[in-house]
């Protein structure tokens, strides 16, 4: 059942709870993975947006048949199988683009770099982002995944929660958090860069591929945050908490 379109609402209740939203947020430019927690309202105001517009595209999103696999059928996956998506569909795909990119910015930025020395500030920001990332998503998939797995059978088996190695979930869901947070600002920081990834005019074919291999890299990055931040990580620390 569609919720009330309050824009008092946070930017995550919207992700999470409206078909479309997050696909609409994402043409938008509205942060609604690492900046859910803001409402609607403030959202809109950072973006420089009509909240009624914005609410008028929510609305219109709603309504349409949904294909896919939309935000709010995430909210009905165990947990499991949550971390199960988020490990195959998209920590898959950053391991498999970090390289492809990085080689297409190497060979970029060796043809076109004189005449456009942001492109070293580009390499040199997702050399960063790659080396976050893929430290992140070890300590996701050797410690803090399989904890909430684990966690989870034990809960639908009536057993014993498995003894947390850091306390609490919420201590390392808060530093994946920060991360995510950090992983977003440098985003930021590359579609300035690019010129929201929009290619100059002396641009060859591998310019162009680069860009469109980056703009793609950054909304299965927002998703993927998306997914953790509002859905997975509130969930584990709700079932840790018993509720």
């Amino acid at each position: 059942m569609p919720m009330t379109l309050d824009p008092a609402q946070t930017v995550r209740q919207f992700a999470t709870d409206v078909p479309n939203a997050t696909r609409i947020f994402e043409q938008l430019g509205i942060d609604y993975c690492c900046g859910g927690g803001k409402s609607l309202s403030e959202a809109c105001a950072q973006a420089r947006l009509s909240v009624d517009d914005v609410l008028h595209s929510l609305e219109q999103g709603s309504a349409k048949a949904v294909t896919g696999k939309e935000a709010a059928d995430f909210q009905l996956y165990s947990l499991r199988q949550l971390v199960n998506h988020i490990v195959e569909a998209h920590h898959g795909y950053v391991k498999q683009e970090i390289p492809r990119i990085q080689k297409l910015l190497a060979k970029v930025v060796s043809v076109h770099g004189k005449n456009h020395p942001e492109l070293a500030d580009a390499q040199a920001v997702f050399a960063g982002l790659g080396e976050e990332l893929t430290s992140h998503m070890m300590k996701e998939e050797m410690i803090l995944f399989p904890y909430i797995s684990r966690m989870e059978e034990a809960v639908e088996e009536k057993g014993h929660k498995p003894l947390a190695p850091f306390g609490t979930v919420s201590n390392p869901v808060q530093m994946m958090e920060m991360e995510h947070e950090s992983a977003g600002n440098a985003l930021k920081e590359l579609r300035s860069l690019t010129s929201d990834y929009v290619p100059p005019q002396d641009a060859c074919f591998s310019y162009r591929t680069l860009f469109s291999a980056l703009e793609t890299f950054e909304k299965d990055l927002h998703q993927h945050i998306h997914l953790e931040n509002n859905i997975l990580f509130p969930k584990a620390e709700k079932m840790e908490a018993g509720n």
